[in-house]
């Protein structure tokens, strides 16, 4: 069977921006950055971006288009005989499964606050009342698997149309929709009375902010670092599947940094459209959480027109959730195909059967299972996110460079050759010690550091 491709590069570029570009950008990005004083914290955000998350990138890109395989096969295909790195394959598969067992919770949520707004349900809701209304939805067990599941039936129906006829023609269409979409809301934003304020939160740093402290610091260094995982969706064969789809006219490295740069650019243009608002109407940028679903409805309703820029900033907010579920589906799909054969007719149906079931403990976790708790953790979204953003997706980046820079593993040659492959931007060799010594010790440090407060907590 001949393998599918891409049929276009700029289809490539905004799949994997999709897949990058998610709840990581216009959910977690917004608050954490606001938790964590703004500006300073946004600075060490970007360098451990360039650093860590765009150099393991292209590794993982490295991979999939070296073995044409997607993570079931690849290191199969290129590790030396007699080694196990393919075993790594079952924990990232664990990892895509994981991901998609809140994910899609949490982007049902994005899509179901597309009517309330459309219909008019939080005109003149000041923040009392959009707190309630999002308690209330979590409380309805109904409710919250409906659009699971909706959100399940309508990703999987794009990947069963194959590559080019569904995954790139659709996200493609999201994609750039939802950058417009992203535009609009920016200028609208930074038109707001007061909204100077909110730049300068978001844009000068106060380094007072982050270095008040040694352990301020170190706190704000490891969201820093865990976000830069998160937000490039890296370490559980995501990016494999969709490097083995490319061609090799173009270097890996300058793929990886324009990918980066639309990611980035929609995490910080986000901050352009919460952090302005929030400051016109004087409400507080470290709501946590809470600050997409609870704050921001308020806002919007005290703004001229908030119903339609409220309705815009939900479908842009939806649009982001549904192509990193279509990204992470279509690995699912792929990784039954290369591993056991599949058509893809029969992954798409035993997958629309089995990730909506996974799926039901969180969306019932906020009522029916309320009572499930992990002791140091918190409910089952917040236990499913910890295993992958802060387990899964670090130990997978893990072994996928110490896979490119060991002899024992594909090996630093090898890796380059296939990376700077191609026009563009070369993935510089001096980098070397960096990705054998550096880059394994910070993906350790962020490891052990998410264990530490719940291990503590134990004790």
């Amino acid at each position: 069977m001949e393998r599918e491709r891409f049929g276009s590069r700029l289809g490539f570029i905004l799949i994997s921006a999709g897949c990058a570009i998610g709840l990581g950008n216009v959910w977690r990005f917004p608050y954490i950055t606001g938790e964590y004083g703004g500006a300073a914290f946004l600075v060490m955000y970007l360098v451990f971006l360039v650093i860590l998350g765009l150099p393991i990138m292209v590794m993982e890109f490295a991979v999939g288009r070296g073995s044409q395989r997607s993570i079931a096969r690849a290191f199969n295909v290129l590790e030396p005989a007699g080694t196990h790195w393919h075993k790594y394959k079952w924990v990232g598969i664990v990892g895509c499964y994981l991901l998609m067992m809140f994910y899609t919770t949490v982007a049902g949520w994005m899509l179901a606050y597309v009517p309330k707004f459309a219909s008019g349900q939080f005109v003149g809701a000041d923040t009392a009342a959009t707190s309630a209304a999002f308690d209330a939805m979590l409380a309805s067990p109904v409710e919250c698997v409906f659009w699971m599941a909706l959100v399940c039936v309508v990703s999987i129906l794009v990947c069963s149309l194959g590559v080019q006829k569904g995954v790139e023609r659709i996200t493609k269409v999201m994609m750039i929709a939802l950058l417009a979409i992203l535009g609009v809301l920016v200028i609208r934003s930074l038109t707001l009375p007061g909204a100077g304020e909110g730049v300068a939160f978001y844009l000068l740093p106060d380094f007072s902010k982050i270095f008040g402290s040694p352990d301020t610091f170190f706190e704000a260094a490891y969201a820093a670092m865990g976000q830069a995982f998160f937000t490039l969706s890296i370490g559980m064969g995501s990016m494999t599947i969709f490097g083995s789809y490319i061609d090799k006219h173009r270097s890996l490295m300058g793929e990886a940094a324009t990918i980066g740069v639309l990611d980035t650019g929609v995490a910080l243009a986000t901050g352009l459209i919460i952090f302005p608002a929030c400051f016109a109407f004087g409400v507080a940028p470290d709501s946590g959480p809470g600050l997409v679903f609870i704050t921001l409805p308020s806002v919007f309703e005290q703004m001229w027109g908030g119903q339609v820029w409220g309705t815009l900033f939900f479908v842009f907010m939806s649009f982001a959730a549904l192509s990193t579920v279509i990204a992470v589906f279509e690995g699912i799909l792929r990784f039954s195909m290369d591993e056991w054969g599949w058509s893809r007719k029969r992954a798409v149906t035993v997958n629309l059967i089995a990730i909506p079931l996974l799926s039901l403990p969180c969306a019932l976790g906020f009522n029916v299972l309320s009572d499930v708790v992990m002791p140091g953790v918190g409910d089952i979204q917040t236990v499913e996110d910890f295993l992958v953003s802060s387990n899964i997706m670090p130990l997978g980046s893990l072994v996928y460079v110490l896979f490119c820079v060991s002899k024992g593993g594909w090996g630093w040659k090898r890796f380059l050759a296939e990376a700077n492959e191609g026009d563009g931007l070369k993935f510089p060799v001096w980098l070397r010690p960096w990705m054998r010594f550096g880059v394994p010790v910070l993906v350790i440090i962020i490891l052990i550091m998410g264990w530490v407060p719940i291990v503590s907590s134990w004790l």
